[in-house]
């Protein structure tokens, strides 16, 4: 695990200056927050405290928890850890956090995974963001028994699934993602991770 620097440890990342071209442009995927009145992060109160210990340009995307921002940092782990103690002081609850550089979303929408997929008004695509690799037990492409959600690709950080909402009574594919990966995933559809990506 590498070292975690001081100015981190202590929550504070310092001023950090967005002209300057050590700087690194960040997405970060917050889950499970906003649902149902549980876990309520407004996202005015998250982009202040993401100034408040020295991130730059901080940007927020819909109510999901979804933060672009700059920081000379590049330690992503001691990122995640700023930001999930950080969360846990001020709003009272553990959140967990999926860091990513903005070149890596933006290489992720270029690459165009839905690519031939004919989408209607039931389809939806979904990005899943891992925090570590897929078992080897698991191979992709992979379809429900019901057929009505794939999972096109999987790579060492991303998913990629295409659920039909045509039946009331389809899989649960977020029980089924949580089961197969973890808990430690965050899902977000497409259009959000197109959003984000502009804001690189």
């Amino acid at each position: 695990m590498k070292k975690i620097p001081a100015k981190l440890k202590s929550g504070k990342v310092g001023k950090q200056n967005s002209s300057n071209d050590n700087h690194e442009r960040y997405a970060a995927f917050l889950r499970g927050i906003n649902i149902g009145g549980h876990k309520k992060v407004p996202m005015a109160d998250l982009k202040k405290m993401l100034e408040k210990i020295g991130f730059t340009n901080v940007q927020t995307i819909l109510a999901s928890g979804n933060v672009v921002f700059d920081s000379a940092e590049k330690n992503l782990a001691a990122i995640k850890e700023t930001i999930e103690k950080k969360i846990n002081e001020v709003f009272g609850f553990q959140v967990k956090t999926i860091i990513h550089t903005m070149n890596e979303i933006k290489s992720l929408v270029a690459s165009d995974p839905f690519k031939g997929i004919e989408v209607t008004k039931e389809t939806r695509l979904y990005v899943t963001f891992l925090s570590q690799k897929p078992k080897n037990t698991f191979k992709a492409p992979y379809q429900s028994p019901d057929k009505l959600f794939q999972i096109l690709k999987a790579t060492d950080y991303a998913l990629f699934g295409v659920l039909s909402v045509k039946d009331a009574h389809s899989v649960d594919a977020m029980n089924f993602i949580d089961k197969e990966f973890g808990k430690e995933v965050t899902t977000r559809n497409w259009n959000t991770i197109v959003k984000v990506a502009a804001l690189g």
